[in-house]
């Protein structure tokens, strides 16, 4: 039985490749019911985040699972040898959403009926194909109660009500299984993710929980606040998370949300190792699209076995909090000067950038007046792909701002960061300041930080776009294309 997952294949459209099974241009319905297959039975992976959250997500993924592979789930038991764990929206903050996450955990005891009759077909011991949900955008522990009591007052809860002259509702439909479910904290803001350990501390207190797994964001905090202070938030929310748990005894089991661009955590199948060394103190992983999809499948194998075998889960090496937020300062209030300069022009190129999955918008904490003005943004992704389009990588936004101590702080305490910023700054066209209103001197003395060899495929590709956009036409999109396909992620 698997305890932790250790590599949690998601649905972020980061993949400049389309995969084989997909019939048109992007990921969708049917297409995912065969990549969580694809993904447990050919990469590796033991997990399969199943997303409801800013995406339509289909309520029937275990019963079609069950039916059409069986063979496999006969011999790799969902819900024990691989899981399926469902993400909904958040009501606190998307409120048109909101009753989706009540059809998600009224669907969980169905799932639970059809996993019933393939374990009695099957000759084997009935167990729970979904028992965790993640709820994103968390910034208290109230969130999570509210889930985990929902769910065992009125999902289940409702079984011994009586429905009519005496007959209870589990009488008239049958059991409700599982009993109750755990609710996984999806933590994106920094005030939140520095308070993850109070947030986990009061969930598990308040439902007498041993264990929390607890997923911190990575691609948002850096749209929000840049590359190296989503990094620095990350490291001092893990510390804060393994003294709460030491303190408490109650056991912490992190995951991180990272994605390809080195500006969203730099996880490949070639930086698998490197990615386990900087964060071993995480224990699940996300294997997001463009590490599944832009790599031969071989190289991606080889990451995930990398992954899976890694020593991870222990306790992080200290870090000075307070130089770390004095850092997380600096360069975050630099990089949201950058942003409010560029907003516009990013939202024009995100236009072209080519979706990869049927999502909907999302809300960002760049359309809040307290974080950075006015500006709306677009998801992460999108934000990063129409940024190297034009050959400004964002992980060098914000970077300016280190001075030659905090360099030497983060060499210290995260030196992975150096090489986000290397394998970024390949990706560095200058002209990008002839569309994009940025000093040149800010981006050069990121560039000049480190050493790098630019990539002139690359550099032809940005040529076109930005030479596109000034001209308004759309050989914009095939430009965005061939740049995604050279460094291997969309955005």
């Amino acid at each position: 039985m698997v305890d932790v997952p250790r590599l949690m294949s998601t649905q972020h459209p980061d993949n400049a490749t389309l995969p084989f099974f997909t019939a048109g241009d992007v990921i969708e319905g049917e297409d995912e019911i065969q990549e969580a297959y694809y993904v447990y039975s050919h990469l590796g992976c033991d997990e399969q985040m199943w997303d409801f959250e800013g995406k339509e997500g289909d309520e029937y993924a275990v019963k079609k699972l069950l039916s059409r592979y069986d063979e496999f789930f006969a011999d790799h038991q969902l819900g024990t040898d691989v899981r399926l764990t469902v993400r909904g929206p958040n009501p606190d903050v998307e409120g048109s959403e909101a009753k989706i996450l009540l059809e998600i955990l009224e669907s969980i005891p169905r799932s639970f009926d059809a996993a019933r009759r393939f374990a009695v077909e099957y000759g084997l011991e009935t167990t729970a194909p979904i028992f965790e949900v993640i709820v994103p955008m968390v910034t208290d522990a109230d969130q999570l109660n509210a889930v985990h009591e929902y769910y065992e007052r009125f999902v289940t809860g409702k079984a011994d009500e009586a429905v009519w002259d005496g007959r209870t509702v589990e009488e008239w439909v049958g059991e409700f299984d599982p009993a109750s479910i755990t609710v996984i904290p999806l933590i994106e803001e920094r005030e939140a993710m520095l308070a993850a350990d109070d947030i986990v501390r009061e969930y598990a207190t308040a439902h007498d929980q041993e264990a929390v797994r607890v997923f911190l964001a990575r691609s948002d905090p850096a749209l929000n606040y840049g590359c190296l202070a989503a990094d620095l938030i990350n490291k001092v929310a893990l510390q804060r998370l393994y003294e709460m748990s030491e303190a408490t005894g109650v056991d912490v089991h992190p995951i991180l949300g990272a994605g390809s661009a080195p500006f969203r955590g730099n996880l490949t199948p070639e930086r698998a190792a490197a990615t386990a060394d900087a964060y071993s103190e995480v224990e699940t992983f996300t294997v997001q699209s463009a590490f599944k999809y832009d790599y031969p499948v071989e190289t991606v194998r080889d990451g995930v076995a990398t992954l899976r075998d890694a020593d991870l889960g222990a306790p992080p090496f200290p870090i000075d909090e307070a130089r770390a937020l004095a850092v997380i300062d600096r360069t975050a209030d630099a990089y949201a000067d950058q942003v409010d300069a560029i907003a516009g022009t990013v939202n024009r190129l995100s236009s072209y950038v080519p979706d990869r999955r049927a999502r909907k918008l999302h809300v960002g904490l760049f359309g809040y007046a307290r974080e950075v003005g006015e500006n709306a943004l677009p998801r992460a992704i999108g934000y990063t792909a129409s940024l190297y389009a034009v050959g400004c990588p964002p992980t060098l936004l914000g970077a300016h701002a280190l001075t030659d101590d905090d360099a030497a702080f983060v060499r210290e305490a995260f030196p992975a960061y150096f090489d986000h910023l290397a394998d970024a700054a390949r990706y560095f066209n200058p002209r990008c300041t002839d569309v994009l209103d940025l000093d040149d001197d800010t981006l050069a003395a990121a560039v000049e930080r480190v050493d790098v060899t630019p990539n002139s495929e690359h550099r032809a590709a940005t040529d076109d776009a930005i030479d596109a956009l000034q001209r308004g036409d759309d050989a914009l999109r095939s430009a965005i294309r061939r740049g995604a396909r050279e460094r291997q992620f969309l955005g």
